[in-house]
């Protein structure tokens, strides 16, 4: 059965235009013309299609993808797991991200009511509050945004310059870890994540081992997060994140260390 250029890409929910440069690039040429000369899809051409548009989802580059279809040593069911395998990866970080967005008050430090003198003080010329509203249109209709303003409503300039302390010496710890080259996913590392976890829990709002990862993701995907950690030490930004989800796994063991 032969289809046109219009018919294949209303059904791949694809440009004609697309299709075209498809064709020229040699990615996908259809199969068949009609006496006219305009395009023949047949049903061969609509499951490649599929297949270009599978690893085009995923992220693959299009030269990447020309390698993997027409690489003869090619097993297509190794690569329709191997799509399904990235599929399923790509969700669980989604989802990751979602329960992440709860917990990013970290980041714009809600409720802290400080004189703007106190606030430059305290944290050394950032302002806690650059990012309030973009929290709160985000975040507002969270249980951790509401946790996050009943828990810091009252700190004083006091409050919040011992957890600042306490908190750069954490990450201070878990720098010179990494400076050791002691594995993120050591009992030492992973021991510092569940302490730096504890930290955003009662300090902050409620951070349970899913909310964390979450946060974890958070460190190597905004680069607002990532430059805060690079500044302690490069490179400290995805050790954290490791040895965080390091501790997670390690809670999910029947033997590791569970959450209190």
């Amino acid at each position: 059965m032969e289809h046109t250029v219009g018919e294949v890409a209303a059904v791949a929910g694809v440009t004609v235009r697309t299709l075209h440069h498809y064709d020229a690039i040699g990615l996908l040429s259809p199969s068949g013309r009609s006496r006219a000369g305009h395009r023949r899809y047949g049903d061969h051409d609509l499951d490649r299609l599929q297949r270009i548009l599978f690893h085009r989802a995923l992220g693959f580059p299009l030269e990447e993808i020309a390698a993997l279809l027409d690489d003869p040593a090619a097993d297509p069911r190794a690569h329709l797991r191997r799509q399904h395998a990235l599929l399923t990866d790509r969700i669980e970080t989604l989802r990751r991200m979602a329960d992440a967005v709860a917990a990013a008050m970290e980041a714009a430090q809600m409720g802290i009511n400080l004189t703007p003198e106190e606030k430059f003080e305290v944290f050394e010329g950032f302002d806690p509050d650059r990012y309030a509203d973009e929290a709160e249109q985000r975040w507002g209709h969270t249980e951790a945004y509401r946790a996050s303003q009943r828990r810091t409503a009252a700190y004083t300039k006091a409050d919040w310059q011992r957890l600042k302390d306490e908190f750069d010496a954490l990450h201070a710890r878990v720098a010179g870890l990494l400076e050791r080259g002691v594995p993120a996913g050591a009992p030492e590392a992973m021991d510092a994540a569940e302490e730096h976890r504890r930290y955003i829990d009662s300090a902050h709002y409620p951070c349970d081992v899913r909310t964390h990862t979450g946060l974890a993701d958070m460190y190597v995907a905004d680069p607002r997060f990532t430059a805060t950690y690079e500044a302690v030490r490069p490179g400290l930004a995805r050790y954290l994140h490791d040895a965080i989800h390091a501790n997670a796994r390690r809670g999910e063991q029947p033997h590791g260390v569970k959450e209190q």
